[in-house]
Order: C-alpha cells, then sequence, then structure tokens
C-alpha cells in the first residue's frame, strides 16, 4: 500500500496545469456568452413580459450540438430570476434536460418531475396519468405566477412519447386561474417542428430563434477565454488552442467538444508528467474523445442494433471484409439465444447502413449482377476501441 500513498503524496507536491478544471466543464457559467448576443437579444424580446406577470410566447431555440443554446438559455432565465427576486416578482424557470435517463422517457415521469420542482414528491409510478396532471394544476395554480418551462433536447422528448405531451402542456393554461405556462424548447434538430401533429403545432405558436454553428476564430477566441482561465500561465504551448479550433470547426462549428478536447489535453499531459499541453497531447485528447463518441453513440442504440453490431465483432477477426448474408446468420443464432424475434435482412441492411452512418462501418454496397446487390463491409474502428466496446456489448447482451 506504500506505492500507492508515495504515489499519491507526489501528486500533492505537483504544481497542477490547472487553476480552475471547472471553467472546462459543460455546466461551467461564464459571464458573458460571447457571439451570441444577437439570438440572446431576440430571446430576452420575447420573454421579458413575464417580469410583468404576462404569458410570453412559447419559444423554440433550435441549432447543432455546441453552439451555445443551453448556455444562452441558463444566463437568460437567471438574469430575469435575479430581477424577478430584487422586483418581488412571481417568476419560476423550470429545467428539465429531456435527454437523461428516468427524467423524460414516460409522461408520467416528465410530470411528475416538474411536480418536483415544486417541492412535493411523488410515487415514481403507480398513479393515474390523470390524477398526475392533477397535482401538478393545483401545484400551478398556488399563486399568481408565470412559470418558464424549459424542456431541453425537446425532440428526445417527442421521439420517446410522442407529440401528445406537448399539446396537454400547452393546455393546461386555459385550465389555470392564476399562473400561466411557457414553454422554451431547445432542439438541436432543425425540423423539429415540421414534424409535430398539426394539431400540437398550432397549440404552441411558438417563435423559434436559429443558433448559426461558430466558425474558427469565434471557436478560437471562446478558447482562449476558457483556457485563460481554466490554465496557468504558460501551460498550454503555442498552436495548441488553433488546432483544438480547426478540430472543432470541422465538427460543424461545436464549441463543446473543443472545450472537452482541450480539458481532455490537459489530463493527458499532466499523465504523462509534460512541463506544458503540447499539440501530442491535443492529437492523444481527440482520439480519446473520438472514441468515447463512438462507443456512446453504439451503446445507445436498441437491443437489435447491438445485435447486428456484436454479430460483426464476431466476424472480424477471422476476415477483414464480410457481406450482409454472413452477417445476417450469425445475427440469427445471436436472436435465438437472446429468444429475440429475428429481423427481416432488409431491416438488418437498414441497421448496417446507419452503422455505416455513425463511423463505426464502411459499408460498400457491390453489385452482384442478376443476383441482386450486397455491401461489402468492415469495421472501421482502431483495435483498441473493438476490444472495449466488444467487452461492454457481450456485458450488456449477456452472451
Amino acid at each position: 500500500m506504500s506505492g500507492i500513498n508515495n504515489f499519491f503524496e507526489n501528486y500533492l507536491k505537483q504544481d497542477s496545469f490547472f487553476r480552475d478544471k471547472n471553467v472546462l466543464l459543460s455546466s461551467y457559467m461564464p459571464e458573458n456568452v460571447i457571439y451570441r448576443e444577437e439570438q440572446m437579444s431576440e430571446a430576452a424580446n420575447i420573454l421579458a413580459p413575464a417580469l410583468r406577470n404576462e404569458k410570453p410566447s412559447n419559444l423554440f431555440i433550435y441549432g447543432k450540438t455546441g453552439t451555445g443554446k443551453t448556455l444562452s438559455m441558463k444566463s437568460i432565465v437567471n438574469s430575469m430570476k435575479e430581477i424577478a427576486v430584487k422586483n418581488n416578482i412571481a417568476l419560476k424557470p423550470i429545467y428539465v434536460n429531456c435527454k437523461l435517463k428516468r427524467v423524460a422517457d414516460t409522461e408520467y415521469r416528465l410530470i411528475s418531475q416538474l411536480i418536483k420542482s415544486f417541492g412535493r414528491d411523488v410515487p415514481s409510478t403507480g398513479l393515474p396519468t390523470d390524477e398526475i396532471y392533477n397535482i401538478f394544476y393545483k401545484l400551478l395554480d398556488q399563486e399568481k405566477q408565470v412559470i418558464l418551462l424549459i424542456l431541453d433536447e425537446i425532440d428526445q422528448l417527442t421521439k420517446k412519447i410522442g407529440d401528445e405531451v406537448l399539446y396537454n402542456l400547452t393546455r393546461i393554461n386555459a385550465e389555470l386561474k392564476n399562473s400561466q405556462i411557457c414553454l422554451i424548447g431547445i432542439s438541436n434538430n432543425l425540423i423539429f417542428a415540421e414534424n409535430l401533429d398539426p394539431r400540437v403545432k398550432s397549440s404552441l405558436s411558438e417563435e423559434d430563434i436559429i443558433f448559426p454553428p461558430y466558425n474558427a476564430l469565434q471557436i478560437q477566441e471562446i478558447l482562449r477565454n476558457r483556457s485563460n482561465s481554466a490554465f496557468n500561465d504558460g501551460t498550454v504551448q503555442t498552436g495548441v488552442i488553433e488546432k483544438c479550433s480547426a478540430y472543432a470547426a470541422r465538427e460543424h462549428g461545436d464549441v463543446r467538444r473543443a472545450i472537452d478536447l482541450l480539458r481532455v489535453a490537459g489530463e493527458i499531459a499532466e499523465r504523462s508528467g509534460s512541463r506544458q499541453v503540447e499539440i501530442t497531447h491535443l492529437d492523444a485528447a481527440e482520439r480519446k474523445v473520438e472514441s468515447d463518441k463512438l462507443i456512446s453513440a453504439a451503446m445507445n442504440q436498441p437491443r437489435q442494433f447491438k445485435l447486428v453490431l456484436f454479430a460483426i465483432m464476431l466476424i472480424s477477426p477471422q476476415k477483414r471484409q464480410f457481406f450482409t448474408g454472413e452477417i445476417y446468420e450469425i445475427y440469427g443464432t445471436l436472436c435465438k439465444k437472446s429468444n429475440l424475434n429475428i429481423l427481416t435482412q432488409r431491416r438488418v441492411s437498414d441497421i448496417l447502413a446507419e452503422l455505416d452512418m455513425l463511423g463505426i462501418i464502411n459499408a460498400k454496397i457491390i453489385s452482384k449482377g442478376r443476383y441482386g446487390r450486397t455491401r461489402e463491409i468492415n469495421l472501421s474502428l482502431e483495435e483498441g476501441i473493438i476490444i472495449k466496446l466488444k467487452e461492454m456489448l457481450e456485458k450488456e447482451l449477456q452472451l
């Protein structure tokens, strides 16, 4: 045990690269959200009536991942909350991340989560949905107030439980005497509202704001600000910030990913005993973040999807390239072992196309003349990722 103790003692004696690592976490709220002034001003104009106890228009915020949507909305709502407290205005913001498991995967869970924000607990299952809505109505109407309900990743909510819940939430206002509820939806899917039921869409009658991707120079400026606060002086080599922003600009202007990369590069540099965060550490961070992203994308897929991927992983050590038919055969055997229905070969072909889109496999369609077409497939993952992913799938699928 003394070896471990020595390691920790020495670790404490070392100077850390980081002045404040929290600045590089996704939960960090900067004082100023730069390059989003125009969008924030527009949103503030729409939501301001809430401070006069009037219901603002429902608001939908669209933009790709890492374009500052959540950060901007939290900043606006925090500012409104401060003003409301100072001037004794009844304003209640409620923030829900719809992507989180067991928060918004059923209508019941979502409403019970909203009830919890009023300090009241309800059973996580068991009550009729009507009853849970009645409890929610009563809590809402206890006093005259405006509720700003922020549903982050709202497209995930409707994907899991349909859009009826949005209709129910917009209809609540007709039932309330004292309070009013304003919906603020945040979505990475730019055509989210177009896919809603027309009845739901008309009941929402929302205003939209689009957040465009950041360009490389804007990402550089954001990273430099964060880096100056997060790292001690002189610990980040010249060129690291520039290369990090170039990586992120290539990923459609995702600044969150750039900040993650910088943090991971700092951690890798510190562990390696280096004096500075160097370009090589950034390249290692890129590989690590990329592999984490691929593993997370694969593990968030449905069970049938995972079985197809596991079938590929069973074939790949024997063959560099293989065909849809070979995968389908092994997939069928795995389904029988798991007591699952076997999907049609057509559906498995669709799953292979999705795996190709995620960058997990390379699938080249080749023609076999009058025998139709097939996909020639090979895994496009590094050896380390394949081993880790195979272990995780084996454990989850219990094969």
